[in-house]
């Protein structure tokens, strides 16, 4: 049995939250608070197995719990609970950098009552049986990466890579920020990431990583070339995709069908830089919650693509990158800490740099 602690100043959503989870057999609410302050006193007296926590909250708000709560416990999962505007976006991305698991939004038709169950139940049940199917992530020392053999699928060498391809979704925020951040400002190469979030949320995640990150960190936008040294993160709600043209690489987005329930999908932009850059590309798959790009990393990897896959140990939720691993496409499944430097070590020998010189670009 999940044991849930519910915290939002909303004694509807504090209901509604409450009905629906209490309508899971595997899932108990033991208990729901009105704010913070509140929170953490009933957090160490019932010690829930996960929590859900409201953003935006009077006394101690979201972001501020979340601060006073890893400072006693790491691992706790905490998923918050966001509307869907650029502060509410804003206060998830700053939530997430200060130690939130994940996240989920606030139905957005409050005046319809089976459509705000349904939103609710369709993206928090999941989340809360994923996060608690094993301990959270919490700092580790750096280990070794595991060695894995990959069954040869091309004839030829590799070709250096052109372009560093990313996806990611539950957990994948903090973990983006982690490799991007560690990544140095000459990076020959431009970057491309699938991660799952809805509009506005992306704007901010592209902004809060820029900010901190050597590299250019922008949301993509249609028609703009892939260049060296930038960072292109899919916008929420939109494909991303590479585009070849007479000009070079170019973003392509679009609003296809959704695959995997996804968009973005990681899927449809691993298939596009398949057809773009072939085995110039090399896959990265961190933390996230389902399969979504399993199919595309198979493309790239039928070309001789390289792929690196994060470690179940230091993923929130070893969905993505262990369907990987179990389909035997990864070269190597590394700790988190060590996935930005096994980049750098894979791009042309000229752009190089060792693992002392990554660590001077955190």
């Amino acid at each position: 049995m999940i044991s849930v602690l519910v915290v939002d100043d909303s004694v509807v959503i504090r209901r509604l939250v409450t009905d629906v989870l209490s309508a899971d057999p595997k899932v108990r609410v033991v208990g729901t608070a009105p704010n913070g302050q509140i929170a953490l006193a009933k957090i160490a007296q019932l010690k829930p197995d996960v929590v859900t926590l409201d953003v935006e909250m009077p006394v101690l708000n979201g972001v501020e719990t979340v601060r006073e709560l890893r400072k006693t416990n790491p691992t706790l999962p905490v998923i918050m609970f966001s509307t869907m505007t650029s502060d509410g976006a804003e206060a998830t991305v700053a939530a997430l950098a200060a130690g939130a698991t994940d996240y989920v939004t606030k139905p957005a038709n409050a005046g319809s009552v089976n459509k705000a169950v349904t939103e609710v139940r369709e993206q928090l049940l999941p989340r809360i049986h994923a996060l608690c199917g094993k301990p959270v992530y919490a700092a580790q020392p750096l280990r070794p990466a595991t060695p894995v053999k990959r069954p040869q699928t091309s004839t030829g060498p590799r070709k250096p890579v052109q372009a560093v391809l990313i996806g990611s979704s539950t957990g994948g925020p903090e973990a983006l920020r982690t490799v991007l951040t560690r990544l140095p400002a000459t990076l020959p190469v431009p970057v491309l990431v699938a991660q799952h979030m809805p509009p506005v949320f992306t704007t901010m995640l592209a902004r809060r990583i820029d900010q901190e990150a050597a590299l250019r960190v922008v949301e993509a936008r249609d028609g703009e070339p892939l260049l060296p040294g930038t960072v292109y993160i899919a916008p929420g709600g939109r494909h991303m995709e590479a585009a070849k043209t007479p000009g070079g690489a170019k973003v392509r987005l679009h609003d296809g069908p959704m695959e995997n329930h996804c968009r973005p999908a990681v899927d449809v932009l691993f298939r596009s830089c398949a057809r773009v850059y072939g085995s110039a590309s090399l896959a990265v798959m961190l933390t996230g919650m389902g399969q979504d790009g399993k199919r595309g990393t198979e493309d790239l990897v039928a070309l001789g693509a390289g792929v690196l896959a994060q470690d179940q140990a230091t993923s929130v939720v070893w969905g993505m990158p262990g369907a990987v691993v179990s389909a035997g496409l990864a070269d190597a499944v590394l700790p988190l800490g060590l996935i930005a430097e096994n980049i750098v070590a894979r791009l042309p020998a000229s752009a190089a740099a060792t693992g002392r010189e990554v660590a001077r670009w955190k």
